[in-house]
């Protein structure tokens, strides 16, 4: 059976035999051009004592949710659960992340309007 419409053409077949995908070979890992931090850092002995608030996706960092209002949280400011910590945006959509546990905000690891990855650290809770 063959369908066609425009340029596009379509052909189905009973019975006949579809060669399997070319083999290039076993995949290669390739290691990104991320820095690594040193394993004395400050920022790896902080993360092992207080809670890191990681990015659920892949946007935008917002620390307010305009320009010209104050931050939703800065370093030392005491936040408990369900507190607005920033906001994310992704497609056109605007997150807001929440706080999941309480504590003091020890370290912002983003500035408002840099780009984050999903599982970035972008907040330090002790």
């Amino acid at each position: 059976m063959e369908i066609a419409e425009g340029e596009s053409t379509i052909r189905l077949s009973r019975g006949s035999v579809v060669p399997p995908y070319p083999s290039y070979g076993p995949p290669v890992q390739v290691a990104p051009d991320v820095p690594v931090m040193p394993a004395d850092s400050q920022r790896t002995e902080d993360a092992v004592t207080g809670n890191t608030i990681d990015s659920p996706m892949v946007g935008t960092f917002y620390d307010a949710s305009s320009p010209d209002v104050e931050a939703y949280v800065s370093v030392g400011s005491i936040v408990k659960p369900g507190d607005v910590l920033c906001i994310i945006e992704a497609m056109k959509t605007f997150n807001q992340l929440e706080a999941e546990v309480s504590g003091t905000i020890r370290e912002i690891y983003k500035s408002s309007g840099e780009p984050v990855e999903f599982g970035e650290p972008l907040f330090l809770i002790d």
